[in-house]
Formats: structure tokens, sequence, C-alpha cells
């Protein structure tokens, strides 16, 4: 049983395998971050904003969780594989590589795989820290003159106040265009603390 374990061992620390191991790695590590932060963030939307029976609820908790996880290893398993190939084929790894691959991964996965909602969801998380980004890239690279060098503090009140002026506008005159979990949220935070017609409606219960 040594001998065996010791072989498994020197088979894992051999740099030869760690580009194969590190996708294996991946798909795993990706089901599990899915899991994790989907599955807190489907309970509590879930219970606080769907209707419906417990059971109903735990089913739309256990199926949102199971495609965070799936989407996101998949993704990892397709991205890696392909930087794997593209090493392999051009001698050594290029920057240019990662975007290929997750041209690729992005359009398996979250492209042709279906405008659900946990995909949209997970498309437009990666769409703001893009634009984020972006806007710091702008600053690094000195196509806008920073002031000093956190980057991170001439961006971000900008950032903030155009994405936060953008969305209120959006939810004021088309609503419709905003994700429905969004719009959800806003029309609980913005529009029924509007409507009461007692001090139970007013404290304890919308209206």
């Amino acid at each position: 049983m040594d001998s065996i374990m010791d072989s498994i061992h020197q088979v894992i620390l051999d740099p030869k395998y760690h580009d194969i191991l590190g996708i294996v790695k991946g798909l795993r590590n990706g089901a599990i971050y899915g899991s994790k932060v989907r599955f807190a963030h489907a309970v509590v939307m879930t219970f606080l904003f769907r209707n419906g029976s417990f059971a109903d609820k735990v089913r739309v908790i256990i199926k949102a969780t199971r495609e965070h996880a799936r989407n996101l290893a998949t993704f990892v398993f397709i991205y890696k594989s392909t930087l794997y190939v593209l090493k392999t084929t051009n001698g050594k790894a290029q920057n240019i590589d990662t975007f290929i691959a997750g041209l690729l991964g992005g359009y398996v996965v979250f492209g042709r795989g279906g405008k659900s909602s946990v995909n949209q969801q997970i498309v437009l998380y990666v769409f703001s820290r893009v634009v984020l980004g972006l806007a710091k890239l702008t600053v690094k690279k000195k196509v806008i003159p920073s002031l000093n060098d956190d980057v991170g503090s001439k961006v971000w009140p900008v950032f903030a106040a155009v994405c936060w002026g953008l969305v209120m506008y959006m939810f004021r005159t088309d609503p419709d265009v905003l994700q429905p979990s969004m719009k959800t949220s806003m029309d609980y935070i913005y529009l029924d603390s509007n409507r009461w017609d007692s001090l139970r409606t007013l404290v304890w219960h919308n209206e």
C-alpha cells in the first residue's frame, strides 16, 4: 500500500503531469466555488422574494446551485484544456491564449448554454468587473492622467456614480430592461416603500 501511495505521490508532483492535473483540480474548484456562492445567494433571494411552498423553494435553490456549479466547472475545464492544447501546439504559453480560451469557454457555457437567470447573473457580474478593470486600465496605461499612484481611488467614485445614475434612470423610465431579480429588489426598496395604509404596513409589512 505504501508503495502505491508513493507512486501516486510521485505522479502528482511530476511537472509533466502538472497541466493535466491542473485541469482536474480546476474542474473540482469550479464546482465547489459555484456551489458555495450560488447556494448562499439562492437561499436568501428565494426565501425573501419567491412565493411557493417550502419544498418548491428548496427545489429552486438546489436547481440554481447545481447549474452554477456545473457551469463554472465546465467553463474551467474548457478554459484550462484550451490553454493546454494551445501551449502544446505553440510550444509555449502566450498571453493571447487566455483570451482565446476565455472566448471559447464563455461561448460554449454561458452563450450557447442558454440565457438562464443564473447565466445572466454570472456574465453580468463578470461584465461589471471587466468595465471597472478597463476604467482602471486607462489610468494605469496613462490614457487618463493619474494624480497619484492609487488607480482605484481615481476611478472608483466616477464609476460608482455613473453606474447608480444610469440604473436609477433606467428603473424610472424603462424598468423592463433591467434584470428581473434586480428589478424585483428595486421594486421592493424604492416602490413598495411609497405605499402603506396603516402603521402595520408602514413598519412591519408591505401593503
